[in-house]
């Protein structure tokens, strides 16, 4: 019997959602995004028409030297005075919004894009624009309705802010679940036809394909905690589940050194040799943390001298001992939210931390903060992760790097997220949802399915943790289990995700000509295959890649002979 497997690619459409490239600073802005959507005047090619005044300002229709027209906020009596448009908004859409901005003098200007709704203020997108160039914003808008108001805010009144290129692009819910959809086929899969022929070549019909994903490209797990080593049932849950993991607390100093000089790794190796022992990946968090109130209780008295000695101590000896145990490190986690270091250290302690840890471990070191995905909050906006990965390159970091994205939710706004997403892609570097927890509230559940599905679904990101590692009176924002482990409905949404995304339970016929077609994820598998003509059944194993856009046909092959 002879088995062929092909990974196919199917010709698609040019998908409207995409990205625009994301230069940092150009000469010109691009082309609207979606034509401006519903923006009256969006290049303002026609003056003022559709813009108004917002406050105490002076607004103006101004033509650069070669040609481009844009509109312009001068003499600013406060933060949010300047030009405005106003739209209708429709609270069952999502609404992508984008353009380009400017600023006649200074080189990191913040400029906030808000919606003044009939709920209040909605902060869409952040970006720190520059004087001589023009900055892209990308952001997102869902849960509004009736007139909403655009307008652009910064602090600084001495500045003006210039604008071109702004699009606000309504979806439905059907349009953006379409897209979700199309670009998980895309991104993440292949089409895949498996042929069985007897030892003559002539095809087999009703052969029996049983079809094992043995490992994932795209990486799905869940967070645990050293509750997990004495306990049977919450070992059951977990590793009849999952293929990798993070640890809540154990690898954190903190957890490992308590007392100075007393430095203690027995729950993190017990931990670590349990999941080496079940085939699961552990992902390294964290070696320091920039947050005041989460150091070892002896640190913060230290010396800026005897906290250099400590801190490097502490990175040299946790990177080293876990080298070739754990992916990724977390090096120096909330280092935009958070300065303990640099307000100790001086301004360039991570660039030190991240080049000290790269000399203990070749793996990919990540920055990891809250905020970026799950609000449009300035101070971990994408526009600022962004500045903090050109700070450590500039510093002299450059070594591999990568994106941890938290995804502490409350209320998720999903264009917002896809757009924050978009944004910090250019930087072409790994992007991990490492966090990912949603609020005990009415809509957990739903929006706990939303938020997956839109992380997923993004071609940027290679990896999502759930972080809910069990206690018995409480996770820490999300359970998955009761403390019997039985799933509660979080569980449930976790639980789909892990099927859809590992095929458990896919079981194929052969058709008339001997193939059985399906769309895998890409990864290494096992087929097993039967048929009621041979004694017993076979097994191969093949591996699923992606086509990189071209009719790429890969075949496997395995020749049986029956008795």
């Amino acid at each position: 019997m002879l088995v062929k497997a092909y990974s196919l690619s199917s010709h698609e459409n040019r998908d409207v959602f995409m990205a625009e490239k994301n230069k940092t600073c150009l000469k010109n802005p691009l082309k609207p995004q979606y034509n401006g959507g519903i923006v009256v005047n969006s290049e303002l090619n026609d003056g003022l028409n559709g813009w108004s005044l917002a406050g105490g300002a002076k607004i103006g229709n101004k033509v650069s030297s070669d040609g481009n027209k844009f509109i312009v906020a001068s003499e600013r009596k406060g933060s949010y005075h300047g030009f405005s448009q106003t739209f209708q908004l429709d609270k069952e859409k999502f609404y992508v919004i984008s353009g380009w901005v400017q600023v006649n003098h200074g080189d990191d200007t913040s400029i906030a894009v808000i919606f003044k709704t009939q709920s209040g203020f909605q902060h869409a997108a952040w970006v720190n624009a520059k004087s001589g160039c023009w900055s892209m914003f990308k952001g997102g808008l869902a849960n509004a309705s009736g007139p909403a108001q655009l307008y652009f805010e910064t602090n600084n009144t001495s500045i003006d802010i210039w604008a071109d290129s702004i699009s606000v692009q309504p979806f439905s819910q059907k349009e953006w679940e379409s897209h979700q959809n199309r670009s998980i086929e895309k991104a993440r899969k292949s089409k895949v036809a498996i042929q069985v022929v007897d030892s003559q070549g002539k095809p087999l019909p009703n052969a029996t394909i049983s079809v094992e994903q043995r490992r994932a490209d795209f990486s799905f797990g869940v967070t645990i905690n050293k509750n997990i080593l004495n306990n049977n049932a919450y070992q059951n849950w977990f590793f009849s589940r999952f293929k990798v993991t993070v640890f809540e607390d154990e690898m954190k100093w903190y957890s490992t050194e308590a007392t100075q000089g007393n430095v203690n790794y027995s729950t993190a190796d017990a931990m670590v040799e349990l999941c080496k022992s079940k085939g699961v990946a552990v992902r390294g968090h964290n070696i320091l943390w920039d947050d005041p109130n989460h150091q070892p209780t002896w640190v913060p008295a230290l010396y800026p001298q005897q906290l250099s000695v400590a801190a490097d101590k502490r990175v040299e000896s946790v990177v080293a001992k876990y080298k070739g145990e754990i992916f990724h490190w977390d090096v120096i986690n909330e280092n935009l939210h958070f300065n303990f270091f640099e307000s100790k250290l001086g301004p360039n302690a991570s660039t030190h931390f991240f080049r000290l840890a790269s000399q203990f471990d070749n793996t990919t070191l990540f920055l990891n903060d809250f905020f970026t995905i799950e609000k449009t909050y300035e101070i971990s906006a994408p526009a600022n992760y962004l500045k903090k990965i050109k700070q450590l390159r500039k510093e002299g970091y450059g070594g591999p790097l990568g994106i941890g994205l938290q995804g502490h939710f409350s209320l998720p706004i999903p264009p917002y997220i896809r757009s924050a997403l978009d944004m910090l892609a250019s930087a072409k570097l790994p992007i991990w949802i490492t966090e990912l927890d949603v609020t005990n509230t009415t809509n957990q559940v739903i929006f706990l399915d939303q938020i997956i599905k839109e992380v997923v679904s993004h071609p940027a990101v290679e990896g999502v943790l759930i972080w809910s590692a069990w206690k018995r009176y409480g996770c820490y924002r999300m359970c998955l289990t009761d403390k019997n482990f039985n799933n509660l409905p979080t569980g449930d949404v976790v639980d789909k995700t892990r099927v859809t995304l590992s095929h458990e339970g896919l079981v194929g016929i052969t058709n008339a000509e001997g193939y059985f077609e399906t769309s895998l994820f890409h990864g290494d598998y096992k087929a097993i295959v039967a048929h009621p003509s041979v004694p017993k059944s076979f097994q191969y194993n093949f591996t699923v890649t992606p086509s990189g856009g071209s009719d790429h046909v890969k075949s496997l092959s395995y020749k049986f002979t029956t008795a």
